[in-house]
């Protein structure tokens, strides 16, 4: 009874024998491999996109409390405070992300890599993809972080701020950010390495005690409660950054004790290795392509949105808040598709990669479904959490509505991606956010609001391009081209 308790327990893809099978080709099919229920795929895809899915969603909704404490910044005595305030966390956005670009792609390299390995079973070449990706991580983002803080004021200003307060609040905020960025980028790249495994748990356990430091802190020092200084926007920052901080000291110490494949080993060292770094690269310059060039385009939605005034990126700042709630749903089941995909054509199984995919898409489609009746129906009484100035409401209300209609074709759309990236197919995933963010969201934004449409119409391009991706990203997938992609060492073995 023992060996058939601990077998329920294993993955599928632990009980299906390595290498390709037969009259295997690219198409993709609905076939399930021979001796595979779906059920056990269904208990793979969720036993790694629960932990992930609390870890996002709580994260999310600390973030949310984050934004609701600013926007009461000032009280009933101030009202434009909380507006103000509003929109200058929403300036730093875009700017903090852009700088992101580097580490988030490499981070992607590390999933897909480690994930590869982890199906190879080859754990010296895992730990040390780690290392490289912690050292990328670290060179890159001590840089970043310097131009950032030096030239925080000229990109807040450059992002269509009109008003001093607003940007002398948004360049506090964003230094801020800035002084903490390695250790929230070295966390992220010790995650994206658990996630390769499979290991979504022990992010959420190092995360969640950070969400409850940030509120804590953020309560004491946006306000100025128990003795601590009252230091508004700056407050809110600074909770954050000691958050992340508590976060990757639980994290670091995680990975130095292992947990069975992944283990930090300082003595080995982090001098750069070749061709580690090639296959991380090969997987991540692609990503970074794709993140520079869609923050590019969300500067430029940004910046559209922005010189409607405040009260109106207040709402949109709001707005974006809320659905960036129903972007941990994809990004949950991403996680599995990545991971699941990785670890399968690592077996040399996309048989069972592409099953695996499939099967996440359709969970977080229903869970996408829940989410769009919420949004629909109860759209302004979240948005005045925020803020309760009767016009936020109002239009924040309306806006919710485009948020609730995109939710099923966003979250298949991540997942799906997420497929993409765990099999390495970085450059199909590049040119599609090209088109949709750089192109699609930016100008159709641009003719919109221009036309009278106003917000309205900023987010009618939103809708536009999360649409259009949807449809580009799985007409890529269905091709199957991913199938054969390989990393750049098995390539030279080959």
């Amino acid at each position: 009874m023992q060996t058939q308790k601990k077998d329920r327990l294993s993955t599928a893809l632990d009980h299906m024998p390595d290498g390709p099978i037969p009259d295997q080709s690219l198409r993709v099919t609905a076939k399930l491999p021979k001796g595979v229920q779906s059920r056990e795929l269904y208990q793979d895809v969720i036993r790694i996109a629960w932990p992930g899915f609390v870890e996002l969603i709580l994260t999310q909704l600390a973030s949310m409390v984050d934004l609701m404490m600013v926007g009461s910044i000032g009280g009933t005595a101030h009202t434009d405070w909380g507006a103000m305030a509003l929109a200058a966390v929403g300036l730093t956005n875009q700017p903090k992300f852009l700088l992101m670009a580097a580490f988030i792609a490499m981070n992607t390299g590390v999933t897909a890599t480690v994930a590869r390995y982890k199906g190879t079973g080859e754990r010296e070449k895992a730990n040390l993809a780690v290392r490289q990706g912690l050292l990328f991580t670290f060179v890159t983002t001590i840089i970043l972080s310097v131009i950032g803080i030096i030239f925080a004021r000229p990109m807040i200003i450059f992002m269509g701020s009109t008003e001093e307060t607003v940007t002398v609040w948004a360049t506090q905020y964003l230094q801020i950010q800035l002084a903490g960025f390695l250790t929230m980028a070295l966390t992220s790249t010790i995650t994206a390495s658990l996630r390769g495994v499979g290991d979504s748990r022990s992010s959420m356990f190092y995360n969640l005690i950070a969400n409850c430091v940030n509120v804590v802190f953020n309560y004491l020092l946006i306000y100025g409660h128990f003795g601590f200084p009252e230091l508004g926007v700056a407050g809110a920052s600074l909770a954050t950054v000691i958050g992340q901080l508590v976060a990757f000291v639980i994290a670091l110490v995680l990975i130095l004790r292992g947990n069975g494949f992944l283990k930090l080993e300082m003595k080995k060292g982090f001098l750069p290795d070749r061709k580690t770094l090639g296959d991380l690269l090969h997987i991540g310059l692609p990503t970074m392509a794709e993140q520079l060039l869609m923050r590019v385009g969300m500067v430029v939605f940004s910046i559209t949105v922005a010189n409607l005034g405040t009260i109106a990126f207040a709402t949109h700042q709001v707005c974006m808040n809320i659905q960036a709630l129903s972007f941990m749903t994809g990004q949950a089941f991403a996680i599995s598709s990545t991971t699941l995909v990785g670890q399968s054509l690592g077996k040399k199984r996309p048989d069972m990669a592409q099953a695996y995919c499939s099967r996440a898409q359709r969970v977080g489609m229903g869970v996408s479904l829940l989410l769009t009746v919420t949004f629909a129906f109860f759209g302004g009484a979240i948005v005045s959490l925020y803020n309760n100035d009767p016009q936020i409401v109002e239009m924040g209300g309306r806006i919710m509505l485009f948020v609730a209609f995109v939710q099923p074709f966003q979250a298949s759309q991540f997942i799906v991606a997420g497929g993409l990236r765990g099999a390495g197919d970085t450059r199909a995933t590049a040119v599609i956010t090209m088109i949709t963010m750089m192109i699609i969201r930016p100008i159709l934004a641009l003719i919109l609001v221009n036309a009278g449409l106003g917000i309205y119409g900023a987010w009618i391009a939103v809708a536009a391009d999360q649409l259009t991706r949807t449809l580009l990203v799985f007409a890529r997938y269905k091709q199957g081209k991913w199938k054969a992609i390989r990393l750049k060492s098995e390539e030279q073995k080959h």
